[in-house]
């Protein structure tokens, strides 16, 4: 990693705000990068999810971010046609080639979003869930980081119904692998550490408590996010004027539709009962009332 007192500063992103949204894993940030991807004064990565921050703080990764990275640009450099025309043509083919560079330059990760700035943009955003379980040292890290710019610093962190979250994660990860059987690997996957780190509300509540000023944090749930209200919060958080927005299409939904077993919606119930308990204590009347007793 470069020093932070190392890294250029862009002149592109003075006076700027800069929304990290991070996480939690599917509480509707797909739905989020619509909705900020449409915004004519927002700008996000064409990657959604740039996994910059959980590369160097890799502890509880779900994958090798870097190799993703790779993996995303030898995927555009092998489709049809001429690769420079279809890196001029192609947002996509163009930020995973920034993202490559961010694999040995600190710096490619400003420039990334600076090329991404135009005459209107007032917003820039990076939404990676997986970002949620950086721990201490790494949101330290991402506050210095982001200190070496002239911008203004939003963290979003949306939460939703922990035994629920956890069994729709669990239904993504057999989405993308059928060979995550998880009727039968469920016991499996409550002792994963990098799965129960994505689970530990207290833990990133927390940090981001601790290490962000209050005006730096908006936490919001997601079971009451598709509403005009809560589009309406998140827009003057991250300085962006309220915008209507199609609050029923749901974007990335996942497929695999399996009904949580008795045995493990109380297993996932007694191992999560404390996010329960921290979150009713930290948010009190805020939690919904459709969150499990």
């Amino acid at each position: 990693m470069l020093a932070i007192d190392q890294l250029q500063v862009w002149d592109a992103l003075e006076g700027k705000t800069f929304l990290v949204c991070v996480g939690a894993a599917k509480c509707a940030t797909s739905w989020l990068y619509a909705y900020l991807d449409n915004h004519p004064a927002a700008a996000v990565s064409p990657l959604k999810e740039l996994h910059f921050f959980n590369a160097r703080f890799p502890r509880n990764s779900l994958v090798d971010a870097d190799a993703l990275a790779l993996a995303r640009l030898a995927y555009h450099l092998n489709q049809p046609g001429d690769p420079v025309e279809n890196l001029h043509q192609r947002p996509a083919f163009r930020a995973s080639l920034d993202r490559a560079q961010m694999l040995y330059d600190d710096n490619a990760y400003f420039a990334h979003f600076a090329r991404l700035c135009s005459d209107t943009t007032e917003t820039l955003c990076d939404l990676t869930p997986a970002y949620s379980a950086l721990e201490e040292a790494g949101f330290l890290y991402l506050r210095r980081f982001f200190a070496s710019q002239r911008i203004a610093l939003k963290i979003l962190f949306v939460m939703r119904d922990p035994v629920e979250r956890f069994w729709s994660q669990l239904r993504h990860l057999q989405q993308m692998k059928p060979e995550n059987d998880i009727l039968r690997l469920w016991p499996e996957a409550l002792r994963s550490k990098t799965l129960n780190a994505r689970a530990d509300y207290r833990e990133t509540v927390s940090n981001l408590d601790t290490i962000f000023d209050a005006d730096q944090v908006l936490y919001l749930f997601y079971e009451e996010l598709f509403s005009s209200e809560s589009v309406r919060r998140l827009s003057e958080f991250a300085g962006l004027e309220p915008l209507p927005f199609d609050l029923e299409t749901r974007f990335n939904e996942t497929t695999v539709k399996l009904a949580m077993p008795p045995d493990a919606a109380q297993a996932l119930g007694e191992r999560l009962g404390p996010q329960y308990a921290f979150c009713r204590k930290r948010f009190g009347k805020a939690v919904p009332a459709s969150w499990r007793q």
